[in-house]
């Protein structure tokens, strides 16, 4: 297995001139400029001190900068601890201290928010957005700053020619990324990836999505695995230019920045992929349209082909992952012909387990396991069971959080990933739900809230929704759609509930009907790759 620096390396050997990292239509470095700005950090690195294997946290939005930032941690051989920029500073200072980080990569708008007394451990604050200092533990921090340019012409008199880049300084398996799930204060899960994760799951997805250079619109959050994997180091050494947005993607700029680089490869959640299809295909299917043999065919063709060309005319995978897709919307995807595939995976998985091309895609299904998967199943084909897997691309641990790693593991050494799950004769991987999520029937069924919520989800009168058991009842939370339900007259507004009720009762089985169904007036609070907090909701 080639390590994941090394793809890096040739990228920067073969394709200095080409653009590598660009804030969506401002800031662009090319992967000659990437491979300078790393060697400008390595030489402060040196100056103050930084060692192999001391950790380093980022907290700030996507940009190219915090990119580039990530890579000169990771090719100095220290440890890169992203941070979601979603964190409260209490948080995001909490872990940074946890983390023992002695450097941050930080937004000045978070910095000010911070304590800086609650990270003793933390030398120097850098800017994020630009190339300055916002604070530091001593004068020699500042002066070694100012002066780092100086020496990179000291040491380069003749230029930096992009040919002599080496990055040597770790082993496959010293700890390359701490990654918290969470920003608690509790007991945070600090999950320790491997550089030889990270270099397994680029050589994967190269061989799944693809090896040659193209464009990319990175949407999702960097500090979660699933963004930084799948929109930037796979791309990146696969010699992508990658524009990151910096932004939540609202249906409109996501479409125009699709449009302006026009992509091959589009990598999204299912929450962006159910607005896109409320926006651009159900007013298609809902269109009237010639009754006659054979035209149904031809006119979803149709609908596909306008669909692709709204997303930039060129994509030729569409990967979904973070969470399930409502299963109406995968069949009008499918219905359609829409070139997309749903993934499996989790951050301790560096974060995909189950994947298949296009082609090769099964329908209600996560695709093929990445390495090892069994289910603990006594018929893993029809009874669900928990998913559990084996492979180099899994984490070696929690950072000082001994009892997570208990947990984590059989004792003949699978990993736990504490999802349901059925695997197909032909090896494609179907989740079935989470098992803290599983609600135990009176009558000892087994119900699974994600199906009850996908149905909810396509309710005309409901935005969304979270099922939860309460005292041994199935309960139903919804937010609601204000568009659906104005059609209602005023004095049924009150009867929104019964009526959502009753209707989703009818199609599920007797054992598994909701009990009590209570409407929200504030959006569900989700996790950074869309998936709802259920347990503030238990």
């Amino acid at each position: 297995m080639k390590p994941y620096l090394k793809h890096l390396e040739d990228q920067i050997h073969q394709n200095g001139n080409r653009p590598a990292l660009c804030d969506y239509g401002g800031l662009s470095f090319t992967y000659a400029d990437l491979a300078k700005q790393i060697e400008l950090y390595h030489i402060y690195f040196r100056v103050i001190g930084i060692r192999k294997g001391d950790k380093i946290a980022l907290c700030a939005r996507n940009s190219a900068r915090w990119a580039v930032a990530f890579l000169a941690v990771n090719t100095y051989g220290a440890v890169i601890v992203p941070l979601l920029a979603d964190f409260t500073p209490e948080s995001a200072a909490h872990l940074v201290d946890h983390s023992e980080s002695v450097l941050l990569f930080v937004d000045p708008d978070m910095w000010k928010r911070m304590d800086v007394g609650l990270m003793p451990r933390l030398r120097v604050a850098i800017n994020c957005k630009a190339d300055k200092l916002l604070w530091t533990a001593g004068k020699k921090y500042e002066t070694a700053w100012l002066h780092r340019k100086k020496q990179f012409m000291g040491m380069h008199p003749n230029g930096f020619p992009p040919e002599k880049v080496s990055y040597n300084a770790c082993s496959e398996t010293d700890l390359a990324i701490i990654n918290y799930t969470s920003g608690t204060s509790g007991n945070p899960k600090g999950v320790m990836l491997p550089y030889a994760a990270m270099s397994d799951m680029v050589e994967f997805l190269q061989g799944r999505l693809g090896d040659k250079a193209d464009q990319l619109v990175s949407m999702l959050p960097l500090a979660h695995m699933y963004g930084l994997t799948c929109e930037f180091v796979y791309p990146c050494c696969t010699g992508y230019t990658i524009h990151f947005l910096g932004k939540a993607p609202s249906p409109s700029l996501l479409l125009k920045a699709l449009q302006d680089v026009q992509p091959s490869l589009m990598v999204t959640v299912p929450l962006v992929m159910e607005k896109l299809h409320q926006q651009l295909v159900v007013p298609q299917l809902n269109a009237q349209h010639v009754k006659m043999p054979g035209f149904h065919s031809l006119y979803y063709k149709s609908i596909g082909k306008k669909v692709v060309k709204q997303l930039g005319g060129r994509v030729q995978t569409i990967l979904i992952g973070g969470a399930p897709l409502n299963w109406e919307i995968e069949c009008n995807f499918r219905k359609i012909g829409l070139p997309y595939v749903v993934a499996y995976g989790m951050t301790e998985a560096c974060p995909v387990l189950s994947l298949e091309t296009v082609d090769k895609y099964v329908p209600g299904s996560c695709g093929k396991p990445v390495h090892s998967i069994r289910i603990d199943s006594s018929d893993p084909e029809n009874v669900p069971g928990e998913i559990q897997a084996q492979g180099p691309n899994l984490c070696i641990g929690y950072f000082k959080n001994p009892e997570a790693d208990a947990k984590a593991h059989t004792q003949d050494g699978w990993f736990r990933t504490g999802d349901l799950g059925t695997l197909d004769s032909g090896g494609n991987l179907f989740i079935r739900g989470r098992i803290k999520a599983l609600i135990l029937s009176a009558t000892g069924q087994n119900i699974y809230p994600e199906e009850i919520e996908q149905m909810l989800d396509m309710h005309p009168y409901v935005k969304e929704s979270v099922v939860v058991d309460r005292g041994g009842k199935v309960v139903a939370l919804v937010y609601p759609d204000a568009e659906g339900i104005t059609s209602l007259e005023e004095r049924d507004h009150q009867e929104v509930p019964e009526i959502i009720r009753a209707q989703i009762n009818a199609k599920l089985p007797s054992y598994s009907q909701i009990s009590r169904l209570e409407l929200t007036d504030m959006p569900l609070v989700r996790t950074a790759k869309g998936t709802v907090k259920r347990h503030l909701y238990q």
